[in-house]
């Protein structure tokens, strides 16, 4: 047994399932993503989406679980992964994703499915505080994807879809009810899609500056999650974070943003598997 080992990630949210492969560095830190699959849930059962993905993954990598992983960390709603060795809180998972895409960040900011999450971070990704929105689901991702559904737009189109906008409405529901009816209305009156979109953006941009402000969160900021890869979102973040400060903040972004769950617990994983090696309370191949 070297100095590297290979663990898994698997994150399972409201909509996806996200697994990854990664290659653990016990010694110099340099640690690599090998593998990646997202899976949407639908109306299969998460436990068999979980587990078509692993597999995926493993026979792209002529891997066999057993012999191969050592150890596989679950997050999110990952608690019913039958395979798992360990599950990790979803915030701490984010936090080390974070550190991972952008290693000087010193505060993620998870936009996901379900919430967004203003989460301040050590160097190791360690969670020294955080904020987050409360239950309104105007503010997720989800609230993103019924509506570019409704205006008949692929998921991955919306970000682009927002930095063609003219003159953005944004609208003035507070809860996702309200705001979908709002955007029935602009459709009525004939606002153009990006318009419409880029004021959704505006809409959900506006509470995550408002949690970056009440957590006076420190600059560079790493935006992850699956709303982290919207540029269009990334973009009215970084408008509406210029007007409120008066100073340009530096936020970080990466196109595997929607894994970061997957890759704190895989990374987390790798660290408790050899922590429990020098305890000797794990066995090793």
């Amino acid at each position: 047994m070297g100095n590297t080992i290979k663990t898994m990630g698997v994150d399972v949210g409201g909509s996806y399932v996200k697994v990854v492969l990664m290659e653990y560095d016990n010694i110099n830190g340099d640690h690599k993503l090998l593998d990646k699959q997202t899976e949407k849930i639908r109306k299969r059962n998460p436990k068999d989406v979980v587990v078509d993905a692993i597999d995926m993954i493993l026979e792209r990598n002529n891997l066999n679980y057993d012999k191969d992983i050592s150890y596989l960390a679950s997050t999110g709603e990952g608690e019913m992964v039958e395979k798992k060795t360990g599950h990790f809180y979803s915030m701490t998972s984010h936090a080390r994703g974070g550190i991972y895409f952008a290693p000087t960040a010193k505060t993620v900011v998870d936009m996901g499915g379900l919430y967004v999450r203003a989460i301040k971070v050590d160097n190791r990704g360690k969670v020294l505080d955080y904020k987050m929105t409360g239950q309104c689901a105007s503010g997720s991702g989800q609230f993103i994807e019924n509506i570019s559904r409704y205006l008949g737009l692929a998921i991955e189109e919306v970000g682009e879809m927002s930095l063609k906008a003219d003159n953005p409405e944004v609208p003035s529901g507070i809860c996702a009810v309200l705001a979908e009816t709002d955007v029935i209305n602009l459709v009525s009156k004939g606002l153009s899609t990006p318009n419409i979109v880029k004021g959704i953006n505006i809409s959900i941009a506006q509470r995550v500056v408002k949690l970056l402000g009440s957590l006076n969160a420190e600059s560079p900021i790493a935006l992850v999650g699956g709303m982290g890869m919207n540029v269009g979102m990334v973009q009215a973040i970084q408008e509406l974070s210029i007007e409120n400060k008066k100073k340009s903040m530096e936020f970080v972004t990466h196109t595997d943003s929607i894994y970061s769950g997957a890759i704190g617990a895989a990374l987390w994983g790798g660290f408790r598997y050899y922590k429990l090696k020098t305890q000797k309370k794990l066995q090793v191949a």
